[in-house]
């Protein structure tokens, strides 16, 4: 009996994804590695490269070592096939990339936002983001996605229901987005995409279980468990900022008392210099002052590093991950931060936790969520490809 059109479709779909992930992971290789990593046969593999190569994903490079026989020709992904958009939207910021399909990045932009309506953000982020978008030289695929960053709570359809420090509440920032640019676009939140970036691009490199914090205006965590990205039943996981740490403490704009980001989060570092008259109401300026000896700039870091180790010690407690990575603009306070972080989690955390968790600071600094936005726009043109 004849394999039906449809399912030899199928067949083909599967295997072309095969030998390009195999090439992806790889390169450089040659169409026998292929065939001997993958044990699809040569002539099917052939087939499938020139497909690739005709494609613009995969090109020859030369050809390498002879084992006996003829000289292998090598292959390789071409990264620039295509590009990438990442945003990371922020309370008073907005920072973007455009990076090929390997994550290299082209361009890079930040924009201060002053207002955090939805029309405002909009009205500056569309132009931010066009400016990101004509900037892709020329290329097999062009701009492939866009994938944004948003510091609050997304649904699966890329709508805002709940950002507290901008104010929103159901914004439906993906569908505004993919009218403005008939280009896919994914919308999550800021922390999930930051746990994404330093995964893929950063400190958590070769981590199969980490937990991501967040620190700037606000606090958010991006989980990952067993290699993956955890987001919860509804998608919403990863609020941590939200716990509280102190049952009868100051009200929050989520409504509940006490929550972390209240003791441990730059808003609260500006809250409390402003109490002592220190500083000009920017980290900038606080970040100075402690880098020039300011004695009472450090202590107010080293409070913010303790109620950091707070929060810290819940987490390792409740999660036993192999690191908790410390991302964002409160990274770079590392050098007066991490001994009081350490020092409480070290006290707070039960010790069998603590055993071989590390405590690191994001390698990407304040760039972990931008780089994580572009990498799930990356990711979703491969999915497309494996199904196409």
């Amino acid at each position: 009996m004849k394999t039906p059109t449809g399912d030899q479709a199928l067949i083909k779909r599967m295997n072309t994804a095969i030998v390009l992930e195999s090439v992806l992971q790889g390169a450089p290789l040659s169409r026998a590695d292929i065939s001997a990593l993958t044990g699809l046969n040569k002539a099917t593999v052939s087939s499938l490269v020139q497909d690739l190569i005709d494609s613009g994903l995969v090109r020859e490079i030369g050809t390498g070592q002879s084992s006996g026989g003829r000289k292998p020709v090598l292959l390789e992904f071409v990264a620039e096939s295509g590009y990438a958009v990442g945003v990371d939207l922020g309370v008073n910021y907005v920072r973007g990339v455009l990076t090929d399909l390997r994550g290299n990045v082209a361009v890079e932009r930040t924009a201060q936002l002053s207002k955090t309506s939805p029309d405002e953000v909009f009205g500056i982020l569309r132009p931010f983001i066009q400016a990101l978008v004509d900037e892709a030289p020329e290329s097999a695929f062009g701009v492939v996605g866009i994938g944004v960053g948003v510091p609050g709570l997304v649904d699966r359809g890329g709508a805002v229901l709940y950002a507290p420090n901008l104010g929103w509440r159901d914004v439906p920032l993906q569908d505004a987005l993919n009218r403005a640019f008939g280009i896919p676009v994914l919308i999550d939140n800021e922390a999930n995409v930051g746990a994404i970036g330093e995964r893929k691009f950063g400190s958590g490199r070769g981590i199969g279980s980490m937990i991501y914090v967040s620190v700037g205006m606000g606090i958010g965590t991006g989980l990952i468990l067993q290699k993956e990205l955890y987001k919860g039943a509804a998608g919403f996981s990863g609020e941590l900022g939200h716990l509280s740490i102190e049952a009868s403490g100051p009200p929050c704009r989520c409504g509940n008392r006490g929550c972390w980001e209240l003791y441990a989060s730059e808003q609260a570092l500006l809250a409390r210099a402003s109490e002592a008259g220190i500083g000009e109401g920017t980290l900038d300026s606080l970040l100075a002052l402690a880098e020039d000896g300011d004695e009472q700039a450090r202590a107010l870091f080293a409070g913010i590093g303790e109620s950091l180790g707070v929060g810290i010690a819940n987490i390792v407690n409740v999660f036993n991950p192999e690191a908790v990575v410390i991302g964002n603009t409160m990274s770079r306070a590392r050098p007066w931060l991490e001994e009081a972080m350490s020092r409480t989690t070290e006290a707070r955390a039960l010790n069998f936790h603590l055993r071989g968790i590390r405590l690191l600071f994001a390698e990407l600094g304040d760039r972990s969520a931008v780089m994580g936005a572009a990498e799930t726009a990356i990711a979703a043109f491969f999915k497309r490809l494996r199904s196409a």
